[in-house]
């Protein structure tokens, strides 16, 4: 089996993975609201910018912080919401398992990429 193959079957598994049915049809849910689905890509869209800048050294813009910890509170109190942004941390957590495996393999160091 090549390496592709294997990838395909990775893909494969992880569709049919507890952690992603979780996330699918909570994601349906959550985002059937309208209201849920203008907070949710909002949160998501600062949470982008919020990465961006940590990744590049600067502080995220305090309006833009402040929005994103409002956001997140109201999210927090609305049950469909928080139930689909848990499990959605689920899934990219195994993900990111997945990937520190395959780092690791290929002598890639995350760690120090991280800056830790």
């Amino acid at each position: 089996m090549n390496v592709y193959d294997q990838a395909h079957a990775l893909a494969r598994s992880l569709k049919e993975s507890q952690e992603y049915a979780d996330y699918m049809s909570l994601k349906d849910k959550a985002y059937a609201d309208e209201t849920n689905r203008a907070l949710l890509d909002e949160y998501k869209r600062l949470q982008y910018r919020m990465q961006l800048s940590v990744a590049s050294g600067k502080r995220m813009d305090e309006d833009d912080l402040q929005r994103m910890q409002k956001i997140a509170a109201l999210l927090q109190f609305n049950p469909d919401a928080s139930a689909f942004l848990l499990a959605e941390f689920r899934f990219q957590k195994m993900l990111a398992d997945i990937y520190k495996i395959l780092a690791e393999v290929a002598g890639i160091d995350l760690d120090m990429l991280a800056g830790q």
